[in-house]
């Protein structure tokens, strides 16, 4: 078999250097079940702590099922290094402690998972970092919000509940000039988009979702594309070029690239700084199970958008639906952008507006049969949600129209089952709410 592996479904498979366990010769990443690791001397220990060789030291910060997965992640993604946490939200929230601290700011979308907004507007402000928000339509927007201070870009691929593909290469490129990174998170798009590939400089998971693709595991992830230049301008990104007092010193930017011979002072910061203090870390038994779902990630992606496309193609000729929400929907702009950025498939997400208002919602939701009713996304299963009442209901009223959430928005998370059985659910919950609707409202 060819040594170059760029084809996802193989890359989720054989992505990284394990092969197999070399004590036992496993095929299967075997779960290390241990806090600590023995040192081959003193010498040996105080070279680890030191950063001068990289190794195991503790769980909290490595451990070899979880380098097994991050390795597999980065070359699925295309990036240099990665490292995994204990949720997404971890994920997000490292990656602007990573950038940023008290009196810096980041500019973000607004089209934004819910806790997301509620972790930027709430959370960090508290900690001194301010979060400018800048509407994705016009990515000179996101140019208009830069000062001195300005950290980072934030988006999201495939946000919902607005499902607008986010201009990736046009934010990069307005962000390059001033030296500030794009991060990107990536969670509803795995293997149907690649945003490093259009600039961005990290790609940030929730790993609970498609990846792990069961609803059974929680974790999250962040990929060093190992393409962006901490030290071009010091001023811009002073947390890689000066010295940290926690390690002797150590300047970020220039000491991994001496170390390691490559371009991932992101991850190696985020690893030794901000999960050796937080210790947000991903169990080995959790990097085990997201191994097993990453293994086949390629192939229900491609279900899962299969399906998804029949299910709109059913809900914009239903009498009782006003508008589908779905990613091929937009015109114009917007649809272009998930053509240029969408690759296989415009996912699994679909959300719909029901005649009804917002009693309809409610009642569709109750009369689904086979659709789970759960706060996830990225399950095998059919989902279904009212986003307003729950996983955006942190959120204001200004909040919620700007995310997209208005009463009558349901979100549907199309799951892997038989297309015909999909249809009949949903089919059979859009005729019972209507006459539900019909019977409260008379």
């Amino acid at each position: 078999m060819s040594t170059k592996r760029e084809n996802p479904e193989t890359i989720a498979i054989h992505g990284g250097d394990y092969r197999s366990d070399p004590t036992t010769k496993a095929v299967a990443v075997p779960i290390y079940r241990t806090t600590s690791y023995q040192f081959d001397s003193t010498e040996h220990a105080a070279n680890l702590f030191a950063l001068k060789e990289f190794g195991n030291i503790y769980t909290r910060i490595m451990n070899p099922t979880n380098d097994a997965l991050e390795k597999r992640l980065a070359a699925l993604e295309g990036g240099l290094a990665c490292l995994t946490v204990s949720s997404g939200q971890t994920a997000s929230a490292f990656a602007i402690l990573n950038v940023a601290k008290a009196g810096d700011n980041i500019i973000s979308s607004t089209d934004l998972y819910g806790g997301t907004v509620s972790l930027f507007t709430h959370t960090l402000s508290k900690l001194g970092i301010e979060v400018r928000y800048a509407d994705p339509a016009d990515p000179k927007n996101f140019e208009k919000a830069v000062d001195d201070k300005t950290r980072a870009f934030y988006g999201e691929t495939l946000p919902n509940p607005y499902l607008r593909v986010f201009p990736i290469k046009e934010v990069s490129d307005i962000g390059r000039k001033y030296n500030i990174p794009l991060i990107m998170d990536n969670t509803a798009a795995p293997v149907l988009c690649k945003p490093l590939e259009h600039g961005a400089a990290v790609v940030v998971y929730s790993l609970t979702k498609y990846i792990g693709g069961h609803g059974t595991v929680v974790g999250g992830a962040l990929v060093d594309g190992g393409n962006f230049d901490w030290t071009t301008d010091p001023k811009r990104q002073p947390l890689f070029n000066e010295p940290d007092a926690s390690y002797g010193g150590a300047i970020w930017g220039k000491t991994v690239p001496e170390l390691t011979g490559a371009n991932v002072a992101f991850a190696v910061r985020a690893r030794v700084v901000l999960l050796r203090d937080l210790g947000a870390a991903l169990a080995p038994d959790n990097a085990f199970g997201l191994i097993q779902g990453l293994e086949t990630v390629a192939l229900r992606m491609k279900q899962h958008c299969s399906n998804a496309e029949k299910v709109v193609n059913f809900l914009t000729k239903h009498n009782e639906v006003s508008r589908v929400i779905y990613p091929n929907q937009y015109k114009g702009e917007i649809g272009n952008r998930a053509k240029k950025y969408l690759s296989g498939g415009n996912g699994a997400l679909v959300g719909i507006e029901l005649k009804g208002g917002i009693e309809a919602g409610k009642k569709f939701i109750e009369a689904l049969k086979m659709f789970y009713h759960v706060a996830n996304i990225g399950d095998a299963r059919s989902l279904a949600i009212h986003p307003a009442t729950t996983t955006h209901s942190q959120l204001n009223e200004e909040e919620l129209l700007a995310s997209g959430v208005t009463p009558g928005y349901v979100r549907l998370c199309i799951g892997l089952e038989h297309i015909d059985d999909i249809i009949e659910d949903l089919e059979q919950a859009l005729s019972r709410s209507s006459k539900e609707t019909l019977k409260a409202v008379s």
